[in-house]
C-alpha cells in the first residue's frame, strides 16, 4: 500500500507491506503539491502526479528509486486524469490541453498522442450518432387506459446511426474565469485486453472516444443527445458501457453500438453502472433506484 502525505510544507509516500503492515520505504517526492498516485497493475511502479497547476509525472520502483519524470509543456494547466494498462505497458495521461499522451513501460517515453479535434475528417473510425425518435400515434391509441399506464407510446426510441464523413463535434466553450473549467480530459479507461481506450474530454461531454491501442490510431467516436455521466469497460471482453442520466444504458463492441432500454417503472434514469467481475451482469445505479442487468450467456463472442 502506497501512502501520499504531506509533511513540513514537502510531498512523501510510504510504502507498506500490507502482509503485517510494516514500513517498506518512505521517501521524499519530486512534486509541488502531490495530486494523486497509482500503482501499475503488476505492482512494480507507482505513478505519482503534481497537481494540474505543474505538468509532472513521475514514476518510482517499490524501492523509492525515480525511474522517470514527464512533463508534456509547462506554463499552463496540465495533467487531469492517469491511468494504467491492465498489461501494465501503457501509460496514459489525460491533460487540460484537451490530448492524451501514452507512455511505455520500457523507456517511459511517449509512444502515442491522442486529440479530440473539432471536426474528424479523413479517418477510418466509425463515429456512431445517437437519434431519438418520438412513436408516431394515432388517435386509436389515445385511450385513457394506456395514458393512465404510462405506456411505451409515448417514450422516446434511440438507435445509432453511423455518421458519414466529415463529422462536426458539438463542443461547449468554457468559462476560463470559473474554477475547474469544464476542458480537457477528465476520464480514461482501458479494456480488460489493453486493446482499447476509452477517452472523454470535458468541452465535448456527450462524446465517448475509442482509441486501437495496437494501431495507435482512432476506432470509434460515439456522439450521445446528453453528456455523458459514466462509461466502463467490461472485465472479460472488449465491451463498452456507458449511461448519460437518462433510462437509457448504451453499449459498445468492435462490431458496433446498441441503446437498450432499462425496464423500469418510473422516472428512473442512470446515473453510474458497474460491470460484476465476471461480465455476465451490469449493476445499473439511479438516484434511488438500482437495476440489474443480465447480459444473454449464450450469445456469440461478437
Amino acid at each position: 500500500m502506497a501512502l501520499a502525505e504531506r509533511r513540513d510544507c514537502k510531498d512523501y509516500v510510504s510504502v507498506f507491506v500490507c502482509d503485517d503492515w510494516h514500513l517498506l520505504r518512505h521517501f521524499e517526492t519530486e512534486t509541488q503539491d502531490l495530486a494523486g498516485l497509482e500503482w501499475s497493475p503488476n505492482g512494480c511502479v507507482l505513478a505519482v502526479w503534481d497537481s494540474c497547476l505543474e505538468y509532472k509525472v513521475l514514476l518510482y520502483s517499490l524501492d523509492g528509486r525515480l525511474l522517470s519524470t514527464y512533463s508534456a509543456y509547462e506554463w499552463s494547466l496540465g495533467v487531469k486524469s492517469v491511468t494504467w494498462s491492465p498489461s501494465s505497458q501503457f501509460l496514459a495521461i489525460g491533460s487540460y490541453d484537451e490530448k492524451v499522451r501514452i507512455l511505455n513501460h520500457i523507456t517511459w517515453k511517449k509512444v502515442a498522442q491522442f486529440e479530440h479535434p473539432a471536426s474528424i475528417n479523413s479517418t477510418k473510425a466509425v463515429v456512431y450518432k445517437e437519434v431519438e425518435r418520438r412513436p408516431a400515434v394515432g388517435a386509436e391509441d389515445l385511450s385513457l387506459q394506456t395514458i393512465s399506464d404510462g405506456s411505451a407510446l409515448f417514450n422516446t426510441r434511440s438507435k445509432y446511426e453511423i455518421n458519414p464523413l466529415p463529422v462536426q463535434i458539438p463542443v461547449v466553450k468554457p468559462d476560463q474565469d470559473r474554477a475547474n473549467p469544464k476542458i480537457g480530459v477528465s476520464a480514461l479507461a482501458f479494456s480488460s485486453d489493453s486493446r482499447y481506450l476509452a477517452t472523454k474530454n470535458d468541452n465535448m461531454a456527450s462524446v465517448v472516444w475509442v482509441w486501437d491501442t495496437q494501431k495507435m490510431s482512432l476506432e470509434a467516436v460515439l456522439e450521445q443527445t446528453s453528456a455523458v455521466r459514466c462509461f466502463q469497460w467490461d472485465p472479460r471482453r472488449p465491451r463498452l458501457a456507458l449511461c448519460t442520466g437518462n433510462a437509457r444504458l448504451y453499449l459498445w463492441t468492435p462490431a458496433g453500438c446498441v441503446s437498450v432500454q432499462v425496464p423500469t417503472e418510473g422516472g428512473f434514469q442512470v446515473q453510474a453502472l458497474n460491470w460484476h467481475c465476471r461480465g455476465d451482469a451490469l449493476l445499473v445505479l439511479g438516484k434511488e433506484q438500482l437495476c440489474l442487468c443480465y447480459m444473454d450467456a449464450d450469445q456469440d463472442h461478437e
